[in-house]
Order: C-alpha cells, then sequence, then structure tokens
C-alpha cells in the first residue's frame, strides 16, 4: 500500500463521496474511477511530478521575509497586503479559500467590494495587489494577523511558518 498527499480540498470531496461507515479512501477512488475491486491497474512509467504548492509558497514567503521588504514597511495594512499579495502569487487556487474567512458579521475576503461593504459600516475594502480579491482593512493589526493565520492555515502551512509571518505584520 502507497501513501500519498491530498490537497485538503480534493480530500474533503473524497470524504465526501463516502457511501457507508467503514468504506476506504481506495474503495471510494475505485468507484469514482470506475476500477472494479483490486483490480491491478498497470502502472505508468514514474513521471518528475511539479513541487508541491505547500513547498513552493514556503519559499516565496520565505523570500518576502528574508528579503526585509516587510521589516522597511512602517505600515501594518502595507505589510498585510504585500504578505496577502505573495500568498495569492504563490498560490492562487489555495488562496480562493480565503473567501470562507469570515467573522460574526463581516465578510473578511470578496471578489466583490460590495460584498465587503454590504457586511459592515466601515470596513473599507481595498483590492488585494495583483489579484482579483479584495479584503477588509479597517482592522487592527490583531485582527489583521488573525485573517492571514486563518487562510495560510487553510491553505496548508505550518504553525511555525504561520507564526513567522503574522509576527511580521
Amino acid at each position: 500500500m502507497k501513501t500519498i498527499e491530498l490537497d485538503d480540498d480534493l480530500y474533503f470531496y473524497i470524504a465526501s463521496q463516502t457511501r457507508h461507515i467503514g468504506e476506504s479512501a481506495s474503495d471510494i477512488l475505485r468507484r469514482l474511477l470506475e476500477q472494479p475491486a483490486h483490480e491491478r491497474v498497470p502502472v505508468a512509467e514514474p513521471v518528475a511530478v511539479a513541487q508541491s504548492s505547500a513547498v513552493a509558497t514556503r519559499q516565496g514567503l520565505q523570500a518576502l521575509l528574508d528579503s526585509g521588504e516587510l521589516q522597511k514597511e512602517e505600515k501594518s495594512i502595507n505589510r498585510f497586503m504585500q504578505v496577502l499579495s505573495t500568498l495569492y502569487r504563490d498560490d492562487p487556487v489555495g488562496f480562493t479559500q480565503a473567501t470562507e474567512i469570515k467573522g460574526r458579521k463581516r465578510v473578511y475576503f470578496s471578489r466583490d467590494p460590495e460584498a465587503l461593504r454590504a457586511s459592515g459600516s466601515t470596513t473599507k475594502p481595498k483590492p488585494v495587489p495583483e489579484t482579483p480579491f479584495w479584503v477588509i482593512t479597517n482592522t487592527n493589526t490583531s485582527r489583521k494577523q488573525n485573517m492571514v493565520a486563518q487562510l495560510m492555515s487553510s491553505m496548508g502551512y505550518g504553525d511555525e511558518v504561520i507564526a513567522q509571518v503574522c509576527g511580521a505584520i
């Protein structure tokens, strides 16, 4: 039996396809791929696999942290926007999970600034540079760090990297 790593969204999709308690991931995949039970499928020659997005993202963020650009920036809002832009640039698909991050009453991220304005009277939406996303900016630094931590966690970052990035904001 081999072990593979899956992105969270793919794992949750496979899990959502469970038909009965105790059905294994292999059984679910066989059913979805219309493969007979325990049939030996010929294995193709190994193919070079691209570096996982989680590893690539860590490198992009590490480069940002190492560059000193965040430390040069005086305003936390600008550091916040730089981090968000870097997260998107390194993993645009993973960044789409940002729209799931919400407060009790406010929507934090959206592709539509009007959705952000509608979630509060003083949200001050701004576009995340070089992305199709908008973010509310009328929050304190602690809330901005929390938003980044939630986003990075949903994108598969480890606690240590999240803490380092949030500390830089």
